[in-house]
């Protein structure tokens, strides 16, 4: 099970994020663009992912976990992940790809993983 402290402590890991808040909730911003936001309230988190990320991350078993926002958001790649029930390295993987998404290229080049080994 992911917490919001792993929550903030993951984001807060890749360089230059700053949180702030975004309504009633926390943001990760990286060079002023959000990536990530977390609904305390709620226990869950929303993440910018591309449309193929979103598409995988969507397999994850039950699909009252990872979802796309229900509405024009979603369409952009805004995918909720509940936190009860995620598992950690899962999650992780998915907030480094939203990272990705949206960190300038020279930031991001060091957390995106090249290829498969074989």
């Amino acid at each position: 099970m992911i917490t919001t402290k792993m929550v903030r402590e993951i984001a807060l890991s890749f360089d230059q994020v700053e949180e702030m808040p975004h309504f009633e909730k926390a943001s990760f911003r990286v060079n002023k663009k959000i990536f990530a936001t977390l609904n305390e309230k709620h226990n869950r988190a929303t993440l910018k992912l591309s449309e193929n990320d979103q598409y995988i991350f969507s397999l994850y078993g039950d699909k009252t976990i990872v979802y796309s926002v229900p509405n024009k958001w979603g369409k952009q790649g805004w995918t909720n992940f509940n936190l009860d029930g995620l598992d950690e390295e899962f999650f992780k993987d998915a907030l480094t790809a939203s990272y990705c998404e949206v960190a300038p290229k020279k930031l991001s080049a060091k957390y995106q993983n090249d290829g498969f080994e074989i």
